[in-house]
């Protein structure tokens, strides 16, 4: 495989009642983080830190435009708040795709003094299963 872009990203949401919605056109920023915990191991007779990898993670944060179509961002992300549900989160690239079960954390919404109506959706992962690329 060559170097590539980000062009072409697809995101698709589940939204409270479990149905995959592809909002790859609401989302504007995808910010994702795959991190490792490491538990210090370090003796006293060390000089240099010791560690041992810990537990795998998954966040990410989906920011974009309102958009209340039907099956679109604003539809898939305003019960955000009134649900406790998990939501397969599926990130597509060059045929590579992710996909976790996250619990969306907030859906916060901002009016900017222009008018942009935009939103962040804060997302962690629930399954307790490593994130790997597929």
């Amino acid at each position: 495989m060559a170097k590539e872009t980000g062009i072409g990203m697809s995101i698709t949401m589940d939204d409270s009642g479990g149905s995959g919605r592809d909002i790859s056109n609401d989302i504007t920023n995808a910010d994702i983080a795959i991190p490792r915990t490491a538990q210090d191991t370090t003796g006293l007779d060390k000089s240099a830190t010791e560690r041992l990898l810990g537990l795998a993670d998954f966040s990410a944060t989906l920011s974009g435009v309102f958009d209340d179509a039907s099956n679109m961002a604003h539809d898939v992300f305003k019960t955000v708040a009134s649900t406790s549900v998990a939501r397969t989160l599926a990130l597509a690239i060059s045929g590579q795709t992710l996909s976790n079960e996250v619990f969306a954390m907030d859906y916060a919404l901002a009016r900017a003094t222009t008018g942009d109506l935009t939103f962040n959706v804060p997302c962690v992962l629930q399954s307790g299963t490593v994130p790997t690329w597929a």
